[in-house]
């Protein structure tokens, strides 16, 4: 017995050393990136957009390209109305196949709308989850005409979790394409938890502002935005609320027109949270916005097929159709200059567990 004893307290002293060292590890990699980050327009062009031409965005979260149908998400849980709990799989992506088969389906179902403006989020630039696919190249590849801007919404150490599948180190971020004239690219740093774990799984959450010249000597103010998701009771993602529409409101001041694409992470609208047919209770990472919290002269844009299209699924655990929970949290948000329509695009989450949505707009003389 004493042996055994012996043996056991070496164990836990080894664990105890481990874990101690991860720790230490985790906070030696943290890292915060400073607000008002000036960021590189590369392959920069040279039109400048014109008021009352007809222009079209899109808006994607790619989802580092792991969620296809049969994917779930280790940090996404659940429960069904019957009291059943659930919780996601994996770490990663399945697999490199999967994960190139993803992100050039997803980028093409863009290529396809051929926008003058594309916003992606969740698109990884060198990361363990990913297999290391570089899916801004492969973006910028499949769009070569287009200038691009990238900013860091995620980077992190090792993340040695899910222990059978760890999720690993991640550098991900917000991708702009666009064929017109950038003035200005700015990298806005939102506020996240400071919390001990919290602040390892959401570094480093960001808004990336683009000024475009328009042709009357107004500015185009483009926001590609995605907040917060896992933030029980919301209080990260009011915060980074108040400093966007902020933002939104002093540009508008200036008489520039403001649009701000992106994933939300909030249902919006209080009547979609709840809209479409499930077997799930409303899941704890989903929050409300609707045009009452906005500030005055901005409209969320509702698609033509808003209560027909959701775009995002839960991902705790595959895809079911009438099952898994859905909701709309991408789209945009417009200033009262901007006459717009949007609509969602249907892809039934093939391999990614958000729908792009499309918005056609015109800047009003």
């Amino acid at each position: 017995m004493k042996k055994f004893g012996k043996i056991m307290g070496v164990i836990i002293l080894c664990l105890v050393a481990i874990i101690g060292g991860y720790a230490m590890y985790l906070q030696a990699t943290y890292y915060r990136i400073a607000d008002h980050q000036s960021l590189v327009v590369k392959n920069p062009q040279k039109r400048e957009l014109m008021a009352g031409k007809s222009y079209t965005a899109t808006t994607y979260n790619v989802g580092f390209g792991a969620y296809n149908q049969r994917y779930s998400f280790f940090m996404d849980t659940g429960e069904t109305k019957d009291g059943h709990h659930t919780r996601g799989k994996y770490g990663t992506a399945v697999s490199k196949q999967a994960e190139i088969q993803s992100t050039n389906y997803a980028l093409k179902v863009i290529k396809k709308q051929h926008p003058d403006f594309a916003l992606f989020q969740e698109i990884d630039t060198n990361s363990t989850r990913s297999f290391h696919v570089n899916q801004v190249q492969r973006a910028k590849q499949l769009f070569p005409n287009l200038a691009s801007t990238f900013a860091l919404n995620f980077h992190s150490g090792y993340l040695a979790v899910p222990l059978n599948n760890p999720h690993g180190k991640v550098r991900s971020g917000l991708l702009t394409l666009t064929g017109y004239q950038i003035k200005n690219a700015e990298r806005r740093q939102y506020p996240v938890s400071s919390h001990f774990i919290e602040k390892f799984v959401d570094l480093d959450r960001a808004f990336v502002v683009l000024t475009l010249p328009v042709n009357n000597g107004h500015k185009l103010i483009l926001i590609n935005s995605h907040m917060s998701a896992y933030d029980k009771g919301g209080k990260m993602r009011a915060a980074q609320l108040k400093l966007l529409t902020h933002v939104m409101k002093v540009a508008r001041a200036k008489g520039d027109y403001v649009i701000v694409g992106g994933d939300f992470n909030h249902a919006l609208g209080s009547k979609i949270m709840t809209h479409f047919k499930t077997n799930q209770k409303i899941p704890t990472w989903v929050s409300k916005l609707d045009n009452r919290d906005l500030p005055a002269g901005f409209e969320i844009v509702r698609a033509d097929n808003y209560w027909t299209t959701p775009t995002v699924r839960g991902t705790d655990t595959p895809y079911y159709p009438g099952k898994t929970y859905t909701t709309v949290v991408d789209g945009f948000i417009v200033s009262d200059n901007v006459k717009a329509k949007a609509h969602n695009i249907q892809t039934n989450f093939k391999e990614t567990d958000h729908n792009p949505v499309k918005l056609t707009f015109q800047l009003i003389p």
